[in-house]
């Protein structure tokens, strides 16, 4: 018996190679006849040497290469049928570019054997089609599937088409998207095809509610908001529930529910109702995107963790569909809440436990966070950290390593185990991608330079610092550290992004009768004054040096016009960062009774020049400034105001005044980046004063007439200007400001100044008034220079004392060197008086709105808002309501 059952396997084996040498795809072998006339006999396989190999039916391919790839070659010995053959038409196949592969021995010559290998090319791509896309999704979807005429249309071609389209809609939220791949023969190409590509997004899936189960310890609204990227549809649905309920509480089964009920009903119970029918959300996404969704639930057990329970797990979470949407079921098991038993440290040499404890801020009995363990010790963005402590002192290879070593009940002990390496000193220090800005200018702002010890706080401090410049994108400065631990060094390579920072301002018309209207003006913040006689080094311009000059023109046809001229050196000398500015203005105003063709009633002319020094200081911190101006203003006045009385009346009509004023600036600066900050501070103090005349010549000025009594100016005045910038949530911003001005007088009996007086209202542009000698406060809600005051008593317009509060809710729809665009909501209110006296800080005109910046750098910072005023400026007998606003450049107050 064992012997058949031998013999049969053996036979068996036989038949199989045999079958197995037949059914390949495409594989055939027909009987051949020798040059003795001898019948090849496949069930004896024989030895034979390969006399030829001949390829047919390739149009497109190479016939050595399908040759070379089938493993056959002349010469070679193989036996037929053998695993040579069969493997050769499996090559062949494997290669995904045919679409049907045939063997046949052609003829048999001796112990030669001659072959030929059959072959039927897939057809190619000449072009394909799109159905049911957009124009931004089919350019989207051409990148993403990378189709390319010519190559070569396989069933994994088709597939993988399918499947990349499909996941692109996935990601937007179109879970049931259909899409198929239909082939058309090219009639006009042998064997070739096109693919139209039938799309059918069909709906966009949402989230309509999420459901947990086996949550007993948190609030499931609190689980659901820290699921940053799954959010649920809007719903208002109490209003409905309530009426529901008030219409069967009569009911006899409601009765005996409300009556028998036992189950309690406090603030905790009240919150989850009114959550499960009201449910308001702006910010987070409704789609229901699967990876989005991993993330969240890796979030679910990180917020458990944080609270203790670091058994937390999700152990079943499934979808359904529904006809408001998808909803989500998530069965969670939190385990057991544990706290901070013994924290012991390890491995310190440097810090005793004692000054570790104080820095770690977490004692025995808190909460156990093992997150909170790990930012406090590698770092902390609210606070001191340990790595901090080390690696402020040079301890770059300092590594720490918190371990679990004991579990007593619900407390567990903790070991701090440092390693704490030695000290590394700065090495090289680099700069790459800078090649507009020359290396100097980045080289002064560093505060990581060659034979310090390492400090991780100067390199966070200099990729600030480098952000600030405008030069490059505030998003990319990466510092990348490359620590030596042999030779106790390091090098940093900082890497940086050049974007344009120059700015054009081009914009006008004729407006008819009232001539030309606009502004032309080019601003080169990067600026090299020290390459103009150089023309071989401009790239176009001469720049790279940090300098900044302005040039600028700005017209309301003949009625305004100003020239200005400006140049700023930011490290005057190269040596320290000691700043130097240097500008002239000059403007005139004409005053016309009716149109501009007559001529004007009425002139003010004004010419200025300013020279400024500044300097950084190191106290309180490196973060303050102290700069100094020296200003001469030149007001020549002809007839100005004359039936402009409430206006635009400066107190006097003819004559010249002269203004020579001392201005010092205290600023402290710590935003992290100029075009969008999200963190920090910008707070600033101006004094600007005058000489005391009244006082060196000893008379006042109230009994000299006007065209005497401002030949020279006099007067003090304060400005005192705060932001402050609060990271919400992602890149969500909360901004804080407030803004206090006051102008005083030297002489108790004096009017005060004429000049340099409170406007508010509108965008904090000149309006089309374009008034001068003004300082021009915006608040949005009310039209340009509407909330102005006037002296009736010495004819004179504008405050002497404002102060104006703001908040601003702003989050970015792109951070992109190109384009910086964010959107904004405000609620802010001010006011100006004409008497000190009257001050009343909060007595507001106060508005309400939205609006959107854009910052390009040809360009500048552009904006749009819309306010809405709530309270009735003098003049009109109803509220200020809605008004458009434009603004352009970064808007000061």
């Amino acid at each position: 018996m064992k012997k058949i059952v031998i013999v049969f396997a053996a036979s068996l084996l036989c038949i199989v190679q045999s079958v197995d040498a037949q059914i390949r795809p495409g594989l055939r072998s027909t009987p051949a006849t020798s040059g003795s006339g001898l019948q090849l006999d496949y069930s004896n396989p024989k030895e034979y040497e390969i006399g030829g190999i001949e390829v047919t039916g390739s149009e497109y391919l190479d016939k050595n290469a399908i040759i070379s790839i089938s493993g056959l070659s002349v010469g070679s010995t193989i036996k037929v049928p053998g695993d040579a053959t069969s493997g050769a038409i499996k090559k062949l196949w494997n290669q995904g570019i045919l679409g049907d592969v045939s063997l046949f021995v052609s003829k048999i010559e001796g112990n030669q054997i001659f072959l030929t290998i059959e072959l039927k090319e897939r057809p190619r791509l000449t072009k394909f089609t799109f159905e049911g896309l957009n124009k931004t999704q089919k350019s989207d979807i051409e990148d993403d599937i990378k189709l390319i005429k010519g190559r070569v249309v396989t069933d994994a071609v088709i597939k993988n088409t399918e499947l990349t389209i499909q996941k692109y809609f996935q990601g937007k939220g179109y879970l049931n998207a259909d899409v198929k791949v239909v082939q058309q023969k090219d009639t006009l190409l042998s064997n070739s095809v096109m693919l139209k590509i039938v799309v059918d997004k069909k709906y966009k899936v949402k989230v309509n509610d999420i459901k947990f189960t086996g949550n007993d310890v948190f609030l499931d609204s609190k689980l659901k908001s820290k699921m940053k990227n799954t959010g649920e549809r809007l719903r208002f649905t109490l209003i409905e529930d309530l009426v529901g309920r008030s219409l069967r509480i009569f009911q006899p089964k409601e009765i005996k529910e409300f009556v028998t009920s036992t189950k309690p009903f406090g603030w905790r119970e009240f919150r989850s109702y009114l959550h499960d029918n009201v449910k308001i959300n702006f910010f987070k996404t409704k789609k229901f995107l699967q990876p989005k969704y991993e993330e969240d639930k890796k979030s679910l057990i990180t917020y458990f963790n944080s609270q203790g329970y670091r058994d937390a797990e999700i152990v079943a979470d499934s979808t359904v569909k529904s006809d408001k949407g998808l909803d989500v079921y998530i069965t969670v098991d939190p385990g057991q809440k544990y706290y901070f038993g013994d924290i012991t440290w390890s491995g310190n040499y440097v810090y005793d436990s004692e000054t570790l404890d104080k820095v770690l801020g977490i004692k025995k009995g808190d909460v156990y966070d093992m997150e909170l363990i790990q930012k406090k010790l590698t770092f902390n963005p609210q606070g001191p950290d340990i790595s901090s402590l080390y690696m402020d002192n040079g301890y770059l290879f300092f590594n720490p390593q918190a371990v679990e070593v004991r579990i007593n009940g619900d407390s567990i002990d903790v070991e701090m185990r440092l390693s704490e390496g030695s000290q590394a000193t700065l090495d090289k220090i680099y700069v790459t991608g800078n090649d507009r800005t020359n290396d100097h200018v980045i080289i002064r702002e560093l505060r990581t330079l060659p034979g310090q010890k390492f400090s991780r706080n100067d390199v966070i401090r200099t990729q600030r610092e480098l952000a600030q410049l405008g030069y490059f994108n505030p998003e990319t400065v990466t510092p990348n550290v490359l620590p030596n631990m042999a030779k106790e060094t390091a090098d940093i390579e900082w890497q940086v992004e050049e974007r344009p920072s120059d700015q054009i301002e081009l914009s006008g018309g004729w407006g008819g009768p009232i001539g030309f209207v606009g502004t032309l003006g080019v601003t080169f913040n990067n600026f090299s004054l020290r390459k103009i006689p150089y023309p071989k080094t401009w790239s176009p311009l001469p720049v790279g040096d940090g300098q900044k000059l302005s040039v600028r023109f700005q017209a309301n046809g003949k009625r305004f016009q100003t020239y200005s001229v400006s140049f700023s050196e930011p490290w005057l000398g190269g040596r320290k960062p000691n700043s130097f500015g240097l500008s002239y203005s000059y403007s005139i105003q004409r005053q016309y009774l009716y149109t501009t063709t007559e001529p004007p009633i009425g002139t003010l002319g004004v010419q200025g020049i300013t020279a400024s020094l500044g300097r950084r200081v190191t106290w309180p911190d490196d973060y303050f400034t102290v700069s100094n101006s020296l200003s001469y203003l030149k007001y020549d006045l002809n007839n100005y105001g004359a039936g402009f009385t409430s206006t635009q009346s400066l107190g006097f009509t003819d004559g010249v005044a002269n203004s020579l004023t001392f201005n010092t600036t205290i600023a402290r600066n710590s935003v992290d980046q100029p075009m969008y900050p999200r963190s920090g501070s910008n707070i600033s103090l101006t004094a600007s004063f005058t000489p005391p005349y009244s006082a060196i010549r000893g008379q006042g000025i109230s009994d000299l007439p006007p065209n005497e009594k401002y030949k020279w100016v006099e007067y003090h005045k304060w400005m005192f200007d705060s932001w402050y910038y609060l990271k919400l949530v992602g890149n969500l911003v909360l901004v804080n400001r407030v803004h206090f001005g006051v102008i005083g007088s030297y002489d108790k009996d004096s009017p005060g100044t004429p000049f340099e007086r409170f406007s508010l209202g509108g965008s904090g542009l000149a309006g089309q008034n374009f008034i001068l000698a003004t300082d021009i406060i915006g608040l949005r809600g009310y039209t340009d220079n509407s909330l102005r005051t006037y002296d009736e008593v010495n004819n004179i317009t504008g405050g002497v004392i404002y102060n104006k509060f703001v908040f601003e809710l702003r989050y970015p729809v792109s951070l992109s060197p190109t384009a910086t665009i964010y959107l904004l909501t405000f609620a802010e209110g001010g006011n100006n008086w004409n008497v000190l006296k009257d001050y009343n800080p909060y007595n507001l005109y106060k508005s309400v709105g939205a609006g959107v910046r854009v910052f390009m750098p040809a360009f500048g910072l552009l904006g749009v808002d819309y306010g809405y005023g709530f309270d009735t400026i003098p003049g009109q007998t109803s509220r200020s309501g809605g008004q458009f606003h434009f603004s352009i450049g970064q808007q000061i107050r």
